[in-house]
Protein backbone atom coordinates (compact mmCIF):
# COMPACT_ATOMS: atom_id res chain seq x y z
CA UNK A 1 0.00 0.00 0.00
CA UNK A 2 1.39 3.20 -1.19
CA UNK A 3 -0.67 5.69 -0.01
CA UNK A 4 0.19 3.75 3.77
CA UNK A 5 3.89 3.64 3.37
CA UNK A 6 3.70 7.18 2.72
CA UNK A 7 2.24 8.32 5.85
CA UNK A 8 4.68 6.50 7.43
CA UNK A 9 7.06 8.07 6.51
CA UNK A 10 9.09 11.16 8.00
CA UNK A 11 7.57 13.04 4.63
CA UNK A 12 3.70 11.81 5.89
CA UNK A 13 4.21 12.37 9.79
CA UNK A 14 4.94 16.29 9.09
CA UNK A 15 2.20 16.13 6.55
CA UNK A 16 -0.21 14.61 9.25
CA UNK A 17 0.95 17.00 12.22
CA UNK A 18 0.73 20.46 9.72
CA UNK A 19 -2.63 19.21 8.45
CA UNK A 20 -3.53 18.36 12.40
CA UNK A 21 -2.64 21.84 13.59
CA UNK A 22 -4.47 23.62 10.41
CA UNK A 23 -7.45 21.84 11.52
CA UNK A 24 -6.96 22.85 15.03
CA UNK A 25 -6.54 26.68 14.33
CA UNK A 26 -9.51 26.65 11.56
CA UNK A 27 -11.91 24.59 14.48
CA UNK A 28 -10.61 26.96 17.22
CA UNK A 29 -11.24 30.08 14.70
CA UNK A 30 -14.50 28.72 13.59
CA UNK A 31 -15.50 27.33 16.99
CA UNK A 32 -16.41 24.30 15.71
CA UNK A 33 -14.82 21.84 18.06
CA UNK A 34 -15.39 18.52 16.64
CA UNK A 35 -13.27 19.89 13.89
CA UNK A 36 -10.43 20.87 16.46
CA UNK A 37 -10.49 17.42 17.84
CA UNK A 38 -10.09 15.72 14.44
CA UNK A 39 -7.56 17.99 14.12
CA UNK A 40 -5.73 17.07 17.73
CA UNK A 41 -5.72 13.43 16.49
CA UNK A 42 -4.27 13.70 13.31
CA UNK A 43 -1.90 15.83 15.03
CA UNK A 44 -1.03 13.34 17.17
CA UNK A 45 -0.92 10.36 14.73
CA UNK A 46 2.20 12.82 12.95
CA UNK A 47 3.74 13.55 16.65
CA UNK A 48 3.82 10.15 18.19
CA UNK A 49 4.30 8.07 14.62
CA UNK A 50 1.13 6.08 14.32
CA UNK A 51 -1.28 5.99 10.74
CA UNK A 52 -4.62 5.71 11.93
CA UNK A 53 -5.87 4.12 8.55
CA UNK A 54 -3.46 1.54 8.43
CA UNK A 55 -5.38 -0.96 10.27
CA UNK A 56 -8.31 -0.79 7.64
CA UNK A 57 -5.28 -2.06 5.44
CA UNK A 58 -4.01 -5.11 7.89
CA UNK A 59 -1.47 -3.33 8.64
CA UNK A 60 0.32 -2.60 11.91
CA UNK A 61 -0.73 1.03 13.99
CA UNK A 62 2.96 1.89 14.21
CA UNK A 63 5.01 4.19 11.82
CA UNK A 64 7.92 2.31 12.70
CA UNK A 65 6.71 -1.36 12.31
CA UNK A 66 5.24 -0.26 8.94
CA UNK A 67 8.69 1.27 7.80
CA UNK A 68 10.58 -1.93 9.12
CA UNK A 69 7.93 -4.02 6.61
CA UNK A 70 6.11 -6.02 9.63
Amino acid sequence: MGFIKFMASTAGRVVRFVAGVALVAWGLSASIVWLWLIGLVVGAAGLFDFCIFAPLFKMPLSGKKIRAGK
